[in-house]
């Protein structure tokens, strides 16, 4: 017979008191909305051009990974929670503008923390990321900085479904060194990473279809931005891109 220890038959009962508290009072904040007004929000979510799951009044996952996105890119408050409030501000929302112009690329803000798709006619869709914190951290006993990097990259190499040296990265796409945009169960609200570029693992297979090999990643902040049309207007240049960062 094995004897469980005492205190840490508290912490768990504790911690499960905790999980049913919050399970409790995020289904009592969206006890008050009508499935209307969810399927409503969910419908403006998608409208905006965020990653959104089915419209079908139930806020699930998806929806809530859609609405956090939505709180990153107006500066709201990141609640992740769906209110009348929220649903006043989607009404009154607009479409993310991608900040480098209308070509099939993908756009990384780490400032808002969202990962824009654009297509040839400008048209986004917007996920919640989380890139590096910029601390200092061990790996394989030497020590680096958590750093995502900016700049303009191509996507190099991919990997389908999960990689098998480095657990925890799901459909990655690799656009300079060891750092690639990846899916991940853990995508807080804030940087999380050692550098990578880690988006929810529900949308990590479809956005490794967008991702195609060779596709224009920028990744930018308010201080550091730099355009690619000079590569969309000279392919030549891209390919150079993508032909130097394969060596690396």
């Amino acid at each position: 017979m094995v004897l469980m220890d005492p205190c840490y038959r508290e912490n768990g009962m504790k911690l499960l008191l905790t999980i049913c508290v919050l399970l409790f009072a995020t289904q009592s904040s969206y006890a008050s909305l009508t499935s209307v007004q969810i399927r409503e929000a969910e419908r403006r979510l998608s409208e905006l051009g965020y990653w959104t799951g089915a419209v079908d009044g139930r806020f699930d996952t998806v929806s809530r990974s859609a609405l956090i996105s939505f709180q990153k890119w107006e500066g709201r408050p990141i609640t992740g929670r769906l209110t009348l409030e929220e649903i006043e501000a989607l009404r009154g929302g607009s479409m993310p503008a991608p900040r480098d112009g209308s070509y099939e690329h993908a756009e990384v803000d780490v400032d808002r923390q969202v990962l824009l798709l654009v297509d040839d006619e400008g048209s986004v869709r917007v996920l919640p990321v989380s890139t590096g914190t910029d601390k200092p951290f061990v790996y394989d006993g030497e020590t680096s900085i958590a750093y995502t990097p900016r700049g303009r990259f191509v996507v190099y190499d991919k990997t389908m479904g999960w990689e098998d040296n480095l657990p925890g990265m799901y459909y990655p796409n690799y656009i300079s060194g060891g750092i690639a945009i990846h899916g991940s169960y853990s995508v807080p609200a804030q940087p999380a990473s050692h550098g990578c570029i880690r988006i929810p693992v529900f949308a990590a297979r479809e956005v490794s279809k967008r991702l195609k090999l060779g596709t224009i990643v920028l990744v930018y902040d308010k201080v550091s931005f730099v355009s690619a049309r000079s590569w969309v207007e000279n392919p030549k240049l891209k390919e150079a891109a993508l032909a130097n960062s394969a060596l690396h």
